[in-house]
């Protein structure tokens, strides 16, 4: 059995904007498809190329998409948190990106795409996210990790600007 100890590092970010606000911008950068459309037109790509034209169509500008979110305010306000808690997690990636790190480090595919939290504090609405850079150094690999820290790089330019 091999194991590798992980230290994560958290980037965060609080903005003093509505929570709503916050969110519409990270929703306003990055792409949003019909994940059943577009599941199925990768599955049917029969070749590598094909399959980059799906995935380009359907990410922003900035080369993300949103693939999945949870609403775990809405389980909190369930649960009977007051104060109409606000906490959306996001997961958003490039599978072109996961693959080009995931093809160095195969474990890659346990951390893209990647999850963004977005919560409302009594501080600021906070923007929170695990550098895939931290999650990727115990595999000593450079490409893998020049890849991640680009990715990095995508993830946080966002979070400023939604921020901001």
């Amino acid at each position: 059995m091999e194991t590798h100890q992980v230290k994560v590092q958290r980037w965060s970010i609080t903005s003093r904007k509505p929570f709503d606000t916050v969110l519409a911008a990270v929703e306003d950068a990055i792409g949003r498809p019909n994940m059943v459309e577009f599941t199925a037109r990768v599955a049917a790509a029969t070749t590598f190329e094909e399959m980059q034209s799906v995935i380009n169509e359907r990410v922003s500008e900035i080369g993300l998409m949103e693939f999945m979110r949870l609403d775990h305010g809405a389980v909190l306000a369930k649960a009977g948190v007051e104060g109409s808690p606000k906490m959306v997690r996001l997961i958003i990636g490039n599978p072109l990106i996961m693959q080009s790190m995931a093809r160095l480090v195969p474990d890659a595919g346990s951390y893209a795409p990647v999850t963004v939290l977005v919560d409302d504090r009594a501080d600021g609405v906070h923007l929170s996210y695990d550098r895939m850079a931290s999650l990727l150094a115990p595999y000593g690999n450079s490409e893998a990790l020049n890849i991640a820290g680009d990715l990095d790089a995508k993830v946080e330019k966002l979070l400023r600007r939604a921020a901001a």
